[in-house]
């Protein structure tokens, strides 16, 4: 189907206050098209559109919890009211946690699920009415553990299955079996710089069996991501940095790169992963050889994004 050019649309982003979704609103506005920017974090959100609107684009703030479903239905009704139309709707708000799967406790998952995968469900459903109207986009924002799985972020990897298979299958009833005028597409980044939350379930770092000594305790406070995800080279530092011991020197005996093999060597030889944190910001249009990738998303996402690909096999 035809969508609107990016200009003409009012384009509805959640988890708009970091990562994919404030690269999107920045660039979508660029192009001149009108922006909702939604999260929890409204300060930040009205920050971000004053900057957009001092360049000259359209943006509002509306805070919002994806993982309510009145407020996903709230966010919609405002929209209309204000501009009396839904063309594009971005599914992307995202938490993460870290930790085993038998650690992590019950509280934390469903927190998890309610934010990454009943967001994008209370999202979708809230759209759908107003882009079957006149025709639109829904786009949900998965991952590239949609399709696989990651050591010490079970409950990530799984939420993301989640969100994949509801894409799947709302995409054949609304497209195929409805014939409605709405483009359903599933985006599935790898890891990108971000400030998205994130929270360590684990009672202790894992043990290397040779090297530095392990890492402390992590923290079980809810606290931000880094603002940009490290180098390895730049991770082994601040991990040896955050332990209190000073930042290794040129004159270093043991290099980052030996560092990093002895932390994470035994972990990866167990089947474990220390993969780059974040829900990511590269849409890989392969992925979806046949789904709509507008290229105001495409552009945003692969200007923030790494230029190397994470895979699960990685140690890092």
């Amino acid at each position: 189907m035809d969508l609107k050019p990016v200009e003409e649309q009012v384009i509805v982003i959640t988890g708009a206050s970091s990562g994919i979704g404030l690269a999107t609103a920045q660039a979508a506005a660029q192009r001149g098209a009108t922006v909702v920017l939604a999260a929890r974090s409204i300060d930040t959100l009205e920050r971000i559109c004053k900057d957009i609107e001092g360049a000259g684009g359209r943006a509002i703030a509306v805070e919002v919890d994806v993982g309510r479903r009145e407020d996903v239905e709230r966010l919609a009704q405002t929209v209309i009211d204000r501009f009396g139309r839904i063309d594009t709707w971005i599914n992307n708000a995202g938490v993460a946690i870290y930790g085993r799967l038998d650690q992590v406790s019950e509280e934390d998952s469903r927190r998890l699920f309610d934010t990454n995968f009943w967001g994008v469900v209370n999202g979708s459903l809230a759209a759908l009415p107003h882009l079957r109207t006149q025709g639109g986009a829904l786009i949900n924002v998965g991952s590239e553990v949609s399709d696989a799985v990651v050591p010490l972020q079970g409950m990530y990897s799984a939420s993301k299955h989640a969100v994949k298979g509801f894409t799947d299958a709302l995409r054949i009833e609304v497209e195929e079996l409805d014939d409605a005028p709405v483009s359903i597409t599933l985006i599935q980044p790898t890891a990108s710089p971000s400030s998205r939350r994130r929270r360590s379930s684990l009672r202790r770092w894992p043990t290397p069996s040779s090297g530095p000594p392990p890492r402390p305790s992590a923290t079980s406070a809810w606290a931000p991501c880094p603002s940009s995800t490290p180098s390895p080279r730049r991770s082994c530092r601040r991990q040896r940095t955050r332990c209190g011991r000073s930042r290794p020197t040129a004159s270093s005996t043991t290099s980052c790169r030996a560092i990093r093999t002895a932390r994470y060597g035994s972990l990866a030889a167990r089947g474990g992963c220390t993969a780059a944190a974040g829900t990511s910001s590269e849409a890989d249009p392969a992925r979806q050889p046949d789904r709509p990738n507008p290229s105001f998303l495409s552009s945003a996402c692969s200007a923030r994004s790494l230029r190397r690909r994470v895979s699960t096999t990685d140690t890092w």
